[in-house]
């Protein structure tokens, strides 16, 4: 069995897989202007990563709708996330609407260190959040902030999944790496989270996590493509433990924002030679049972 050649050739590959499609759990859906402002950090890649990050599918929401469709991506979050004080019940809302648009996607929210963040929650809950995305990095909070505390026992409680991406790449920042995560585990260690990007570059240290907690996924988000590697590569040692952990693995694309074709994440988790069944779990089945997603 051969990866896909490029996008148009994504589809053999997850029929070939015996898949009825693909399960994205890192795919970004933002308010128009927000959108935009993420697009232009990206653009400025030398000056802000030190590397160029050309915008594979930098195009208007319904052009992206249908890309996805062409895809067979059959369901994928909007993984909206502030970067300050008084965005995030706001960014829940526009998400919610958004997420009514379509029914291939999982309603999103998200949350900032801030007073009314238990009730916005909790509002979000109520309205059908399925997935919430947090982004220390950006952020620039450390995930054990005594004003996110409710946040995370009602998270725990409901078992809602959280893409959380803590890693220190592409940039470092105050709160990243596994030790606020860690500290965070050993508080609510029932939490469902999905660590982004499998914790780029600390993958050991994230690979230790999710093989001590029984909830803690890891996605693929850019993980083993060829401008990951570049930067920060993966060593081929720990690709066992990778093996071992095929029902906590989740595929993760970070589309649209992404430097190279979505069909380059597919040949770069093929190139691990881990096996079919390790593909097939986690470019569908993982997520069907983590959302309870029908084939």
């Amino acid at each position: 069995m051969q990866p896909p050649a490029d996008d148009a050739d994504v589809p053999r590959y997850w029929r070939e897989l015996g898949l009825p499609g693909l399960i994205d759990v890192h795919v970004h859906f933002l308010p128009e202007r927000v959108q935009a402002k993420v697009w232009q950090y990206f653009g400025n890649g030398v000056a802000n990563y030190g590397v160029p990050w050309p915008l594979a599918y930098a195009q208007p929401v319904d052009d992206r709708l249908a890309i996805l469709d062409r895809l067979g991506v059959r369901a994928f979050p909007t993984l909206p996330y502030p970067h300050k004080a008084g965005m995030a019940a706001w960014l829940n809302d526009w998400s919610a609407e958004f997420a009514a648009t379509d029914p291939r996607i999982l309603q999103s929210a998200t949350f900032y260190p801030e007073p009314e963040a238990p009730f916005y929650v909790a509002e979000a809950l109520h309205r059908g959040a399925r997935i919430f995305k947090v982004h220390v990095q950006v952020g620039h909070y450390d995930p054990r902030h005594p004003l996110l505390d409710a946040v995370w026992a009602r998270l725990e409680e409901t078992g809602t999944p959280v893409v959380i991406h803590c890693g220190s790449g592409p940039l470092r920042g105050e709160h990243t790496g596994p030790e606020p995560v860690t500290g965070l585990l050993e508080r609510h260690p029932r939490l469902q989270l999905v660590i982004a990007h499998l914790g780029m570059p600390e993958y050991r240290d994230f690979l230790d996590l999710a093989e001590r907690y029984e909830r803690v996924h890891l996605d693929t988000t850019m993980f083993a493509t060829d401008f990951t590697e570049r930067l920060m590569p993966f060593d081929r040692a720990d690709l066992p433990r990778l093996a071992a952990l095929r029902d906590k693995v989740l595929l993760g694309s970070d589309f649209p924002s992404i430097p190279y074709a979505y069909a380059h994440q597919l040949q770069a988790l093929h190139r691990l030679e881990l096996g079919e069944e390790w593909l097939r779990a986690v470019l569908w089945q993982n997520g069907a049972r983590l959302f309870t997603i029908e084939a």
